[in-house]
């Protein structure tokens, strides 16, 4: 394959390189010929986009399937894809889309959830997204009913994206009347379908005490080294100064575990929300990310800005308190930018859930997100542009085990190919997928109203991460 007349992140906008590309490896870099500049509007090319957390199970439940299905499924029982219009958003609340997300799981099919799953997957996959972490609920009530749907769209996608699996406790299971029953459906999973699962999450805030959370990370780090597993955990996903993160346990816990010794060094730990860590001091911030680079362990913070400010920093509930500060509330998502540049830390950026309670609008765009980045952190320079477009490409990447600090399992023939660095420059030699944006030589209005003027020409990072391209302009490419 031969790219031709690309422009490169981090050469000079004006220069057109002839990119070859042989068994998903750069192979030779070429200046283009000066002739070939008049031709048809220069491409960007750029590495994939990657989902280091994103639900599959729970994706368009606002926007089901149960009315209206496409002429292809025109013969399809309708009974087969539930109604979920019921559980729309009210008051927007934590407590309220954990409780419609509960009712939700109880009129799964499996034919909703592989319809659903794919069109979250094909969707991302005209987005430019090449890998996923794709988390699927295990418990009493959806028993493997998620987990199988997961494996079915793995296999439909394979070759296409990688989809690494996640096997997910969304309920307790070190508390309540279900607790030991969760435990046991989980654990059934990781027994029998251990070969298609490479990665254990848990949710230790939804427990009832704080021994109880103590315990589920506990047994998920132990379970985790057990299978081989990476680890990852929804946490400390509250603003409340009164509740202690849980973010120093885990690290406490892991050491304590040995897992650097005992840990397939392939293996990552990835903690996602910890909004309650925006309420810490800077001097207490900075003392627990100097004990994390110091334990050496491979943690990776994931922001989920769509969810986050949906979920955190609402107001008290009428009547409101006299000593209410409404008008000042905060938004409580991680400062992932401050935490890579100013503590070092790895961090990334996901969607997290795409049309339900947790995360009603939005259409789980990287670059979208990527692009609403440059508002939440302030960010506007060049600099800041590449490093957006890293946390939702390269880093996200590293996070979910396929950066260069990760090493592929041997013999899966459904992994993809890493990148060689972590940043957006494209060299020869460099592996894996590349991400093709598009330049359309005209914006042409509808044809009655006989507009037609010269379109705007994308050729950095930058225009792509302040203003995301249209999703028909991206393909991701791949060959051998």
């Amino acid at each position: 394959m031969k790219i031709k007349n690309a422009i490169l992140p981090g050469t000079d906008p004006r220069s057109r390189w002839d990119v070859h590309f042989e068994s998903n490896t750069i192979t030779r870099i070429d200046p283009a010929a000066a002739t070939n500049y008049d031709s048809d509007p220069s491409p960007l090319l750029l590495p994939p986009l990657c989902h280091p957390h994103i639900h599959l199970d729970k994706a368009y439940l606002l926007t089901c399937n149960s009315q209206h299905l496409p002429s292809t499924h025109a013969g399809e029982d309708q009974s087969k894809h539930p109604d979920y219009s019921d559980l729309t958003p009210q008051d927007g609340s934590f407590a309220e889309a954990l409780k419609f997300t509960s009712l939700a799981k109880q009129r799964y099919t499996a034919e909703d959830l592989y319809l659903r799953g794919a069109q979250l997957l094909a969707t991302s996959l005209q987005q430019g997204v090449s890998s996923c972490r794709a988390f699927v609920e295990v418990d009493h009530v959806t028993g493997q009913l998620c987990l199988q749907a997961a494996i079915r769209l793995k296999e439909c996608f394979h070759g296409k994206m990688k989809v690494q699996i996640c096997a997910f406790a969304q309920e307790p299971i070190f508390s309540t009347e279900h607790g030991e029953e969760n435990r046991k459906v989980l654990q059934h999973a990781l027994d029998e379908c251990g070969d298609h699962i490479e990665v254990l999450g848990t949710t230790p805030y939804v427990e009832k005490s704080m021994e109880a959370s103590r315990r589920n990370i506990e047994w998920a780090i132990e379970t985790a080294l057990m299978y081989s597993l990476h680890l990852d955990f929804h946490l400390d996903y509250n603003l409340d100064e009164s509740q202690r993160p849980l973010a120093p346990d885990v690290l406490r816990l892991l050491q304590g575990k040995k897992w650097n010794e005992r840990a397939d060094p392939r293996k990552t730990i990835v903690l996602g929300h910890c909004s309650r860590l925006t309420l810490l001091g800077d001097m207490e911030m900075a003392v627990f990310a100097l004990a994390i680079r110091n334990s050496g362990l491979p943690i990776h913070f994931v922001g989920l800005p769509t969810s986050d400010l949906f979920m955190m920093g609402r107001p008290p509930q009428s009547p409101l308190p006299a000593n209410s500060k409404s008008a000042n509330r905060l938004r409580g998502t991680l400062q992932v930018l401050d935490m890579i540049k100013e503590r070092q830390l790895n961090c990334c950026l996901s969607v997290n859930n795409v049309g339900n309670a947790f995360t009603p609008w939005g259409t789980g765009d990287p670059l979208a997100l990527a692009s609403l980045g440059v508002g939440i952190y302030q960010a506007g320079t060049d600099e800041d542009a590449n490093l957006l477009f890293e946390c939702v490409s390269s880093r996200a990447r590293r996070a979910i085990g396929l950066g260069t600090s990760s090493a592929l399992h041997a013999g899966d023939s459904d992994a993809m190919q890493l990148d060689d660095d972590d940043t957006t420059e494209l060299k020869e030699g460099r592996k894996g997928e590349l991400l093709l944006i598009k330049n359309k030589e005209f914006v042409i209005c509808p044809g009655h109203l006989g507009i037609k003027v010269p379109a705007r020409q994308r050729i950095s990072v930058r225009d792509v991460v302040w203003d995301p391209p249209q999703d028909d302009l991206r393909q991701i490419l791949r060959s051998g």
